[in-house]
């Protein structure tokens, strides 16, 4: 659709642990807003946040936000309540996608690949592993790959892990515990229903934790994957089916480990992003970018799919999972 000029409020920032991301988004989105003549009111997420966006009165919110409160459900409900219309997941959608136990219980059932695991307290870690090593512990609620740790037999954690050892089991009091995934790491991204691409991220050291994904240098981007035709396929699909089947509206991005020495069988979904990155080293933008899609153009889309959807997200969380069903 074509857009007529708006007055958009773009949401960024807040307390997360992901806020100078969010700022780097929020920046990039309201520069292409105003390079194609919108209005644009940039608004750095505080606790008047509702107080501020009535007082703004937008026709619509860009919300740039990443982690919680901004993508975890809060601020949608918040916004639903104002009668606001905002761009990306709506409330349902965004309570199961931040939290990856709910993920895989919404998703596993329909057929989606994902890890075995458990949640664990981070107490019961100085006692004795939950899995066998090598595994992958993380925040049950976080994005970005905040405060991942692979635990392995040479790690400097011990064994079992000390309490005095830098890791996610000093900063939350649980986590969910998966086998290590050997293999590599890809992501395809979901616009306006459509699965884009595969890329992969190769990097220079460790793994595709915070600090790779958004330093200049740290990873290296092949788009499109050079990965058989068939592995392309397979990320495709369980992209867009787990786009839907979780609800999302707008855009959202699956992330992927694959163990190329079993084929298909060895891919497995980690987690739907249901607020992507859009800053100058995001996959999204930068899939988008490949298939013709220009930033600006982009980021009007995503304002559009917000426009023409009037639905309630239970409904379409309802319908969707429905939908995955038959």
């Amino acid at each position: 659709m074509s857009l007529p000029k708006l007055h958009v409020a773009v949401l960024m920032g807040g307390w997360s642990n992901e806020r100078p991301v969010s700022l780097m988004s929020g920046e990039g989105v309201a520069k292409a807003l105003e390079s194609k003549g919108h209005r644009v009111t940039r608004l750095d997420m505080g606790r008047d946040v509702a107080m501020r966006l009535a007082e703004i009165r937008p026709d619509v919110v860009f919300n740039a936000l990443h982690g919680s409160p901004g993508e975890d459900g809060t601020v949608q409900g918040m916004m639903d309540l104002m009668g606001l219309t905002y761009t990306h997941s709506g409330v349902a959608t965004s309570v199961i996608a931040i939290d990856k136990e709910l993920t895989k219980q919404a998703l596993v059932p329909h057929g989606i690949p994902m890890p075995g695991g458990r949640i664990v307290e981070s107490q019961s870690l100085f006692e004795r592993d939950p899995l066998p090593r090598p595994y992958v512990l993380k925040p049950v609620n976080e994005g970005s790959s905040v405060g991942v740790a692979i635990v392995t037999d040479d790690s400097n954690c011990g064994n079992p892990i000390k309490r005095d050892a830098k890791g996610p089991w000093q900063d939350f009091e649980r986590l969910l515990a998966e086998p290590f995934i050997r293999g590599r790491e890809l992501t395809t991204a979901v616009i306006g229903g459509h699965a884009l691409m595969v890329t992969e991220l190769k990097l220079k050291s460790g793994f595709y934790d915070f600090d790779a994904k958004y330093t200049d240098g740290m990873a290296e981007h092949i788009c499109p994957a050079d990965v058989p035709d068939e592995i392309t396929e397979a990320c495709k699909d369980v992209a867009l089916r787990g786009h839907r089947l979780l609800g999302c509206r707008g855009t959202s991005r699956a992330d992927f480990r694959w163990d190329d020495e079993r084929g298909v069988s060895g891919l497995f979904l980690l987690e739907i992003n249901t607020q992507p990155g859009m800053t100058p080293l995001s996959l999204v933008p930068e899939q988008a970018k490949h298939i013709g899609l220009a930033y600006p153009d982009l980021v009007e889309a995503i304002i559009a799919e917000a426009l023409e959807d009037a639905q309630p997200d239970g409904a379409r969380l309802g319908a969707a999972v429905q939908e995955g069903g038959e």
